[in-house]
């Protein structure tokens, strides 16, 4: 038997709950939106701030986020907090809107503050790599920053997650500085954002279709890519048993662990661009934001689009002299 034979055999698939919601673990639900995934912890039909959101979706993804609550949790039922992996545009988009909404705290880690507090924007995108419409389009992507000090803490330094004494939150930074992900020991449940995720996220068709395998996290809005395979190579240790990334379908098993074992094995060869703007020179960020950031790369695939428009348009206007003459 191959081993891809095997993995198939052993890939368990998700299941939808009643609420529409993807099960992970116990409390734990994935609620897709068009392009990122928001994660509800807390059991069905839980209290009034007895459960908590993580992340916030786009900045259209309010209304669907809410009816999925109270689907959930009831009409009245509000979260206990907003727990964040971290602020790009596609995690936060609804988050001030919900958090003013419910009244509720957002956390967190402190390396995230500059970009959630009006000081500084993400570096630049790098269109780049990874191939795809969703990399080609990467140049157009909003890079903050956000403004929520009002409702803004830091997670604390302890590792602990506020509200949910079973979880820890681990450093997983290389996507963004401050980007964390959730564990919970118990059941070895994680909630990776985009550390990793499980589908090609510059793939617009694969974005579409959804086929599942542990990939390296999205590489266009990726400036470290040294500090992104420590990440991996960490979260791999935790050996998980289930895991809902920022992107995709969720995981489970073995077929989750070997992947991602590979992943972090061969993060070198498999993950890391041969090209690219950070591909060997990371941004270098801190406290207060951007330090530096390294020169932009020539964008062949504009040039590509560009040159094929210039070109079809010559002979389109090639092809109508001829019909004239």
């Amino acid at each position: 038997m191959t081993a891809l034979m095997q993995h198939s055999q052993e890939q368990r698939f998700a299941t939808r709950n009643e609420d529409g919601t993807l099960a992970v673990a116990d409390e734990v639900a994935c609620y897709q939106l068009s392009l990122v995934n928001v994660v509800f912890l807390g059991p069905p039909g839980a209290g009034d701030r007895e459960w908590l959101l993580v992340d916030g979706g786009l900045a259209w993804s309010g209304p669907f986020i809410r009816q999925a609550a109270r689907r959930r949790f009831g009409r009245n039922s509000r979260p206990a907090a907003i727990l964040l992996t971290h602020g790009h545009f596609d995690h936060v988009g609804a988050v001030r809107e919900l958090a003013d909404e419910w009244d509720v705290p957002i956390f967190a880690h402190r390396l995230e503050f500059p970009y959630l507090t009006g000081q500084s924007p993400y570096p630049p995108a790098d269109p780049t790599v990874g191939g795809g419409a969703m990399a080609f389009l990467a140049k157009l992507y909003p890079r903050g920053p956000y403004d929520f000090r009002a409702r803004l803490q830091a997670l604390p330094e302890d590792g602990s997650v506020p509200f949910a004494p079973d979880w820890r939150w681990h450093w997983t930074p290389g996507h963004a500085p401050g980007h964390v992900s959730y564990f919970r020991d118990s059941d070895r449940t994680l909630v990776a954002g985009d550390a990793f995720v499980t589908l090609r996220q510059e793939s617009a068709l694969e974005v579409l279709t959804q086929p599942t395998h542990v990939r390296r996290p999205p590489a266009y809005f990726t400036p470290d890519w040294q500090a992104a395979q420590c990440s991996v190579e960490d979260l791999a240790h935790l050996h998980p048993e289930a895991v809902v990334t920022g992107h995709g379908l969720p995981m489970f098993g073995e077929t989750l662990r070997n992947q991602l074992e590979d992943l972090a094995r061969h993060f070198d060869e498999d993950a890391i661009p041969a090209h690219g703007r950070y591909a060997e020179l990371p941004a270098i960020m801190d406290k207060d934001g951007i330090r530096y950031v390294p020169p932009a790369v020539p964008d062949h695939q504009l040039r590509m689009a560009l040159a094929l428009g210039i070109g079809g348009a010559a002979l389109w206007y090639m092809l109508r002299r001829a019909k004239r003459a």
